[in-house]
């Protein structure tokens, strides 16, 4: 099987939370962390920033019945319980018929695109590919085999996003041609959530390491 992530930018009606992220010059990112298999779409939600801007970005979504905020990892959690997704239908319709798997996170960047990854056979994927194509701007931006077994280094999602870009940002090539400025960027968020990010992911792989 193969795991690809996706970038795409709609063409028609973009989310009212993400609308908020890309309008919100305190927010870069938001994340759908975990959501609910059932139709209420409860959801587990990260943003780059104070629990003001979440407050902002949640409440733009007119679906939302009840929110939790919590504090953590250089942002803020939120905890959505609403009746329905406000996404596009047509979108709703093309994950729906998808004979693939989808990946946590979904991210929301500040760029306006939305980044995620799917898990399946390559002829799904293709399928997913074009049924999504025909809905906004949609870009393959990394494809690799599927692997079960994780690293021994116990890194989060977005640890392994940090060291990913890192990397081919040509923050760890000597000498060095990239900044964590330039991590940030490449992943839609702050330089100072970016930068706490890499070093929690650097201690995590050289404590893996020696032990």
């Amino acid at each position: 099987m193969k795991r690809i992530e996706f970038s795409m930018t709609y063409d028609g009606v973009v989310h009212p939370l993400h609308r908020r992220v890309i309008a919100d010059g305190d927010l870069g990112r938001a994340e759908l962390l975990t959501w609910s298999p059932t139709p209420d779409a409860t959801a587990l939600l990260w943003l780059d920033g104070p629990r003001d801007a979440a407050e902002r970005a949640v409440a733009a979504d007119g679906t939302v019945d009840a929110v939790t905020f919590s504090p953590g990892d250089d942002g803020t959690y939120a905890f959505v319980a609403r009746e329905e997704y406000a996404f596009p239908a047509a979108v709703l319709d093309a994950i729906a018929a998808a004979e693939v798997a989808f990946l946590p996170p979904v991210a929301f960047l500040g760029s306006g695109a939305v980044e995620f990854e799917a898990v399946g056979e390559a002829t799904a994927l293709s399928a997913l590919h074009d049924a999504l194509s025909e809905l906004g701007d949609l870009r393959i931006e990394r494809v690799r085999r599927f692997e079960r077994n994780r690293s021994p280094a116990r890194l989060t999602d977005r640890q392994r996003a940090a060291l990913e870009a890192a990397v081919e940002e040509g923050y760890y090539e000597i000498p060095r041609t990239g900044t964590v400025e330039d991590v940030a960027e490449a992943l839609g968020s702050s330089t100072s959530a970016v930068g706490e990010l890499i070093r929690k992911a650097e201690a995590a792989v050289v404590g893996s390491y020696v032990k």
